[in-house]
């Protein structure tokens, strides 16, 4: 969990809130849910849930819960460092990193999660259910997910920089010029 005093710039944006409504012997009982995900635009993301009678206050309510789950991702060259896939409840979802300039490649949900994480180049793909509450979660747990899995990264680029000089030595050695 990150220090939210210490993190500028934190943004909100409100994903989706819903009415909903329980049925009781006597009534019909209606409060409200939101789903909320915050972001600095520079590798941090969080999402929160909320519920309540009134809108404000689940609004309030979702807002600490995603303070609360505030997460750092490694960005490289604006887009992941390695693809990534990640299936909660009947959602899965798919993440690509791209070139410079594709821009975000992503459904409704997975785009704001994306942008407020600071990801410009990504393409994406749900497949399954296409709840809102489970493709935030399911993008959010893909990226807490790189996270873990960033050391492999790290081994794989030591490995291909030594592939792409022992190619670069050996055009260079022919007299032909090699570019990346």
């Amino acid at each position: 969990m990150l220090d939210i005093k210490k993190i500028k710039n934190i943004k909100e944006k409100i994903v989706k809130i819903k009415r909903v409504c329980k049925v009781t012997k006597g009534r019909r009982d209606f409060s409200f849910t939101c789903i909320i995900v915050k972001g600095n635009y520079n590798g941090i993301v969080g999402y929160g849930m909320g519920k309540s009678k009134e809108i404000p206050k689940s609004i309030y309510k979702a807002g600490v819960k995603a303070n609360k789950n505030l997460i750092k991702i490694p960005i490289v060259n604006e887009t992941i460092p390695h693809e990534q896939s990640y299936k909660y409840c009947s959602t899965k979802i798919f993440l690509y990193p791209a070139y410079k300039g594709t821009g975000v490649i992503a459904g409704g949900s997975a785009r704001i999660v994306l942008k407020l994480a600071g990801i410009k180049n990504v393409y994406s793909k749900f497949i399954g259910s296409s709840n809102v509450y489970n493709c935030v979660k399911a993008t959010y747990n893909a990226l807490k997910e790189i996270k873990k899995n960033n050391n492999l990264f790290k081994k794989k680029i030591i490995t291909d920089n030594i592939k792409i000089s022992k190619k670069a030595y050996k055009y260079k050695k022919n007299g032909i010029k090699y570019l990346n």
